[in-house]
């Protein structure tokens, strides 16, 4: 029963530190709601649209990855070729105060992907 407990604990401590650090890689859903949270008035078929959008990148994205074989260089850099087509797709879909509010949050994301390559 012990060895059942700590067992129980040990595969949640791995569990709360993958999360912590943003390990997992976020649904369709969960990437649409994080855009409703930061362009204001998206309406449901906007969020279908999007959402859409986002399942089909993923897609995308897992083929790279299957492609790069490992090699991270390889993966990140089909990675930034598909991500200002995700953006243009979203874009599309959005109104033009939408889309700028849109493409602002994009860019302090682009930054912050940035820094973090570069271990700021």
């Amino acid at each position: 029963m012990k060895k059942l407990v700590l067992v129980c604990a040990f595969v949640i401590g791995i569990s709360a530190v993958n999360l912590a650090q943003g390990g997992g890689r976020r649904t369709p859903k969960e990437q649409t709601d994080q855009l409703k949270e930061k362009v204001t008035g998206v309406t449901d078929d906007q969020t279908t649209k999007i959402t859409a959008i986002y399942t089909e990148a993923g897609k995308k994205r897992d083929s790279l990855m299957t492609a790069a074989n490992g090699d991270r260089s390889a993966m990140m850099a089909g990675y930034m070729k598909l991500t200002p087509a995700i953006n243009a797709k979203i874009k599309a879909v959005l109104t033009e105060a939408q889309g700028k509010e849109f493409q602002k949050w994009a860019d302090e994301r682009a930054a912050a992907m940035k820094a973090r390559m570069q271990g700021n």
